[in-house]
């Protein structure tokens, strides 16, 4: 004698969906419930939103101020930045790598970035300047300084070799808080790069003077930089 178990399968599948609209229809009910009182409160206290709306203005606004304030100090203190060489002297060689990022964009780099490391082909820093020109400029940090040893020809020709095929560099720069070797100072000159040594790095990061101004033969511009 067969037994009939689909009809009891239906009605289950029946009871299911039903429980299914009644916690539907619930959740309906209990959200116009919540939304009546609302209004009901609001109605009942018009002045409520007024008060919301007046402090949500009033956050966007405070945020909006504190931006403003601190790209204005940034700006201020980017201008005024000014370093001494008896502190540059006494940096670890990649916080001299930022120092020296952190100048170019007090000059108006504003896309100065540090990328000297592992794999730098040569580079600590490279930069935009409002001209147009692209600056490639590796750095030599001497704990000694001038008394330190002179920075040679080798670090010149790495340099060379990529400041302007790989890096596309307008104006190849090496910066040093020491000297220069005289076959390094010969090199630079018939490879058109520049240099920047313990005398020139003091006129740069205590004075106000953008990098270009104070070297010889550079570039002209390409034309008002995006970046400006």
């Amino acid at each position: 004698m067969s037994r009939r178990r689909p009809p009891a399968r239906r009605r289950s599948r029946k009871a299911t969906g039903g429980d299914q609209l009644a916690l539907i229809g619930g959740g309906l009910v209990l959200l116009w419930v919540v939304l009546t009182g609302v209004v009901s409160f609001l109605t009942a206290h018009p002045w409520i939103p007024v008060v919301l709306v007046l402090l949500s203005g009033g956050a966007v606004a405070l945020w909006v101020i504190r931006r403003q304030r601190a790209a204005q100090w940034e700006r201020v203190r980017a201008q005024g930045l000014r370093y001494a060489l008896t502190h540059l002297d006494a940096l670890h060689h990649r916080q001299f790598e930022h120092a020296v990022r952190d100048l170019m964009r007090r000059d108006g780099c504003s896309d100065a970035v540090q990328v000297g490391g592992a794999g730098d082909n040569g580079a600590d820093v490279k930069a935009t300047d409002p001209y147009g020109r692209r600056w490639v400029i590796q750095c030599k940090h001497r704990k000694a300084g001038l008394a330190g040893a002179a920075v040679g020809t080798p670090d010149l020709q790495v340099l060379n070799g990529t400041g302007r095929p790989v890096h596309k560099g307008d104006v190849v720069v090496l910066v040093t808080n020491g000297r220069f070797s005289k076959p390094a100072l010969a090199f630079a000159r018939d490879q058109r790069l520049h240099l920047v040594d313990r005398t020139v790095l003091a006129q740069w990061a205590g004075g106000s003077r953008p990098l270009w101004e104070l070297l010889r033969a550079v570039p002209p511009p390409r034309g008002p930089s995006t970046l400006s």
